[in-house]
């Protein structure tokens, strides 16, 4: 296991020079997208150089949130053709943003109608990949695991689930947006719930997985896909994961076209190549994510993943909307130990009488820096 994490560690740092190289060409498309997408870029990047005679300048800038950042600081002298690997967190943000040009590829039709209904059906951004947020669990440590976000709470996991800090990991983000998906309103007093049961949050998830397999917790938060990819890497078949019963938090992140962009037509057929069968054959051994190309079929591995029948979202207005409350709320709860009566401004007699605080969650609340980025695939 350790010699995995080392070697983990140098494939993610490794080749990001080769990103920024260039050489001579008739034409050149500049990307941007976020660092560890480079896995799957590699796969596919000389491909469309040969097919097309051009040049892609693929420029890797952290996680979604800066690549979008990125672009907003541009928007006046934007220096992208195309962007990749904004999801439906940052979706209606990047749209109001104004820094997209709306582009149905030609070749649309090979996405399934609930995966652009459930993204973008304007089409400024294209989706390429989607996957689900979901427990994953020791099978030599638990014999009946959670099936519900409700079981979490429960006393026979106290102080056995380990998740990541929504403030800094895009997948705790995607869990605070889950329970709020599923809870609505009442979303604070579940995650007071899951502090009370003494839940551990640590600030990203190669920390969080480094604790699970090294057998500190027997609940991890992570992927559906994430038992696969042990058992591509490790042979390790001891990982599963759940598909809840309410459904999992479903992520989708998409291309689009920068506006303003230089190379417009070359653009085009770049968004048209990321959802070709040549280029989204390559995708989930380099992303872990399902191809949103229905003829392309899946590696034998992803038997191992959870099959969700449930995806469960949160509109991306919302998201916008709400995202900087959501968060300052689930601080307010889980770092400064406010109730959730006290963080809505509940009077007593709304709740009818005071609710004592709980504690903090866990243990402690460990923030630490994470040593990589997402294994199995960017969770930008």
């Amino acid at each position: 296991m350790r010699r995995f994490w080392a070697l983990a560690l140098a494939l993610l740092f490794l080749g990001s020079l080769g990103a920024q190289h260039r050489v001579g060409a008739q034409e050149e498309l500049t990307v941007y997208s976020y660092d560890s997408i480079e896995w799957w870029m590699k796969e596919i990047v000389p491909i469309f150089e040969q097919k097309y005679g051009v040049k892609v300048n693929l420029v890797l800038i952290g996680d979604a949130g800066e690549v979008l950042n990125r672009l907003i600081l541009e928007k006046d002298n934007p220096q992208a053709d195309v962007v990749i690997g904004i999801d439906n967190s940052y979706l209606a943000k990047a749209i109001d943003a104004g820094v997209l040009e709306p582009y149905e590829p030609a070749n649309a039709d090979v996405i399934p109608d609930w995966i652009i209904e459930k993204f973008d059906p304007t089409f400024h951004l294209t989706p390429y990949d989607y996957g689900y947020i979901a427990i994953n669990y020791r099978k030599d440590m638990v014999q009946n695991p959670p099936t519900s976000l409700e079981d979490l709470t429960k006393p026979e996991w106290k102080g056995k689930l380990i998740i990541e800090d929504p403030r800094t990991s895009s997948p705790g983000m995607a869990f605070l947006l889950w329970t709020v998906a599923v809870y609505g309103d009442d979303w604070l007093y579940y995650w007071e719930k899951l502090k009370e049961n003494d839940v551990q949050i640590v600030k990203g998830w190669s920390e969080a997985w480094g604790a699970f397999v090294e057998g500190e917790y027997p609940l991890v938060l992570s992927y559906a896909t994430s038992p696969a990819a042990t058992v591509y890497y490790e042979n390790n078949t001891n990982i599963g994961a759940v598909a809840f019963k309410e459904g999992n938090y479903l992520q989708i992140e998409g291309a689009g076209i920068v506006k303003g962009a230089k190379n417009r037509e070359l653009a085009e057929k770049f968004i048209e190549f990321l959802i070709s069968e040549e280029a989204q054959e390559k995708l989930p051994l380099n992303q872990w994510m399902y191809p949103v190309n229905k003829n392309v079929e899946l590696p034998e591995v992803f038997q191992y993943a959870a099959e969700v029948e449930k995806p469960v979202t949160v509109d991306s207005a919302e998201i916008e909307k709400n995202y900087e409350t959501w968060l300052n709320q689930w601080t307010q709860l889980m770092v400064e130990d406010k109730s959730p009566d006290e963080i809505l401004g509940k009077t007593a007699t709304e709740t009818g009488g005071e609710n004592e605080s709980a504690g903090i969650c866990g243990p402690a609340l460990m923030i630490s820096l994470a040593v990589v980025p997402l294994l199995f695939r960017r969770r930008g």
